[in-house]
C-alpha cells in the first residue's frame, strides 16, 4: 500500500485522470467478461457452443488493447491505431455473424441461442464502443453508433430472424452501444480539459513569475535611474567647467564619485535582497501575484509597528516561499497569516513577544522536497538563505509537509522589549 500511495502521489492531476480513464476501460474488458462470456457459459453449457465465452475472452482482450492504443493516440504520443482499429472491427463482425448463425441454425436448443444472441449483443456493442475512441468528431462517433445498429439488423434479417425480434436486438444494440460510446467520447473529452487547463495554470505561473520580474526591473530602474541621470548632468557640467579653466569641475567631479558609490550600494541591496522591505508591501504583493496566476491567496494579520529588520527578513521569507508555491506542486490555495503576540508602545511600536509568519499551501508533491514551499538549497534563496536571515535577528524557521498534501512554513521572530533587549 505504501508503494502504490507513492506511486500515485508522484503523479500530477492530468496523470491520475489519465490512469484513471486508462485503467477505467480496461476494466471494461473485465465486465464484457463478466457480463457476457461468463451468462453465455452458464446459458451454453459444455457442448458445441461452449467457445462462445473464449472468443469473447479474445474480443474482451482486443477491446483493451485498442483502447490504450487509441488514448495515446488521443494524446499525440503515436499515430492513429488504424490497424488495430481494423482488426477490432473485423473480429467484431465474425464473431456477431457467428452468434447469429449459431442462434438461428446452430444445434443446441433455446439455451444455445440464448447464449447466441448475449454474444451477438455483447460483442457487438462493446467493439463498436470501443471504436469511437479511434475516431474524432461526433460525426464519426454516430456513424459508428448507427453503423453497428443497421449492421445487427443485416445480420439477422438475411438468416431468418423475426423482423420484431431483429428491432428488438437492434434496439438493444442501439442502447447498449450508445452508452459505451458516449462513455469514451466524454472520457476523452474530460482528458483533454484537464491537461489544457494543466497547461493553462503553468502559463500563468509563467506569466506571474514574469510579472515578479518586470516589478524587480521597475525597483532596479527606479534606484539607476535617477542617479544615472544626475551622474550624466554633472559630468558634462564638469567637462565645460574644465575647459573654462574653473575649479569648480573638480567639485562635481567628487559629486559624481559619491553618487556612483551610493549607486554601487544601492544596486548589491537590490540584487541581494538586503533592501529594507516593508512587510505589508511584501504581503500585498504576493496576494496579486498568486491571484494572478489562478490560486487563492487569504491573508490574515496586521503587519504595522514591526521594527525594519523583522519587516526586511519576514519580507524575504514572503517573497520566497511564493516563488516556489508558483514554482512547485499544484497548488490551489495558499494562506499567509501574521500573529504578533506583543504589546504596542508610544509610536505604535510593538515591543516584547514574538512574531510569527505562516506559509501554508495545498497540492504538495510527495517526494517533491518541499512540494510547494521552499527548496533545501538553492544559492541562499532557499531554507538555507532564510535560516540565516532569521539567525541573524535571532528568529527560527521550520518548514515540513503536513497533512499530506500541505506544505507550511513557519518563520518565528522575537521582538526586543521596550527598554531595547530582546526578548525571549
Amino acid at each position: 500500500m505504501r508503494a502504490t500511495g507513492g506511486w500515485w502521489g508522484r503523479k500530477s492531476t492530468p496523470g491520475k485522470v489519465e490512469t484513471y480513464t486508462r485503467w477505467s476501460f480496461h476494466f471494461f474488458a473485465v465486465v464484457e467478461v463478466a457480463a457476457v462470456g461468463l451468462p453465455a457459459f452458464a446459458q451454453a453449457g459444455t457442448g458445441f457452443a461452449a467457445w462462445l465465452p473464449a472468443v469473447v475472452t479474445v474480443h474482451a482482450v482486443l477491446c483493451s488493447r485498442t483502447a490504450s492504443q487509441a488514448l495515446d493516440w488521443t494524446r499525440g504520443r503515436r499515430e492513429q491505431p488504424v490497424r488495430l482499429l481494423g482488426a477490432l472491427g473485423t473480429v467484431t463482425v465474425l464473431i456477431a455473424v457467428g452468434a447469429v448463425v449459431l442462434s438461428e441454425r446452430g444445434p443446441g436448443g433455446e439455451h444455445v441461442a440464448a447464449a447466441a444472441s448475449t454474444v451477438f449483443v455483447g460483442v457487438l456493442s462493446f467493439g463498436a464502443g470501443t471504436l469511437t475512441l479511434g475516431v474524432r468528431g461526433r460525426w464519426h462517433v454516430l456513424a459508428v453508433v448507427a453503423g453497428s445498429v443497421a449492421g445487427a439488423l443485416l445480420v439477422q434479417l438475411p438468416l431468418g430472424v423475426a423482423a420484431p425480434a431483429a428491432l428488438g436486438t437492434a434496439f438493444a444494440v442501439l442502447v447498449t452501444c450508445g452508452g459505451l460510446a458516449f462513455t469514451s467520447v466524454f472520457s476523452v473529452w474530460l482528458l483533454d480539459a484537464v491537461y489544457e487547463l494543466d497547461e493553462a495554470r503553468e502559463t500563468r505561473a509563467r506569466l506571474a513569475v514574469a510579472e515578479e520580474r518586470l516589478r524587480f526591473g521597475r525597483d532596479l530602474h527606479d534606484v539607476m535611474g535617477r542617479n544615472l541621470s544626475v551622474i550624466a548632468l554633472k559630468s558634462e557640467l564638469a567637462v565645460q567647467l574644465a575647459r573654462r579653466g574653473r575649479a569648480e569641475a573638480v567639485e562635481q567631479m567628487i559629486e559624481v564619485q559619491r553618487i556612483a558609490r551610493e549607486s554601487q550600494r544601492e544596486v548589491r541591496d537590490v540584487v541581494r535582497g538586503y533592501r529594507e522591505a516593508d512587510l505589508r508591501l511584501e504581503l500585498a504583493g504576493a496576494q496579486g501575484v498568486l491571484a494572478a496566476a489562478g490560486i487563492e491567496c487569504e491573508v490574515t494579520g496586521d503587519a504595522a509597528g514591526l521594527p525594519v529588520e523583522v519587516q526586511s527578513a519576514l519580507g524575504w521569507v514572503v517573497r520566497e516561499a511564493t516563488t516556489n508555491v508558483l514554482r512547485h506542486g499544484d497548488a490551489g490555495r495558499c494562506v499567509v497569516g501574521v500573529r504578533v503576540d506583543g504589546e504596542r508602545v508610544a509610536g505604535g511600536r510593538v515591543a516584547g513577544g514574538r512574531v510569527v509568519l505562516t506559509v501554508e499551501n495545498d497540492g504538495a508533491k510527495v517526494g517533491d522536497g518541499g512540494g510547494g514551499g521552499v527548496s533545501e538549497g538553492s544559492g541562499g534563496a532557499g531554507l538555507i538563505g532564510l535560516r540565516e536571515r532569521l539567525t541573524a535577528i535571532g528568529g527560527e524557521l521550520e518548514a515540513g509537509a503536513v497533512d499530506g498534501d500541505r506544505f507550511r512554513v513557519v518563520a518565528t521572530v522575537p521582538l526586543p522589549s521596550a527598554t531595547g533587549g530582546s526578548a525571549s
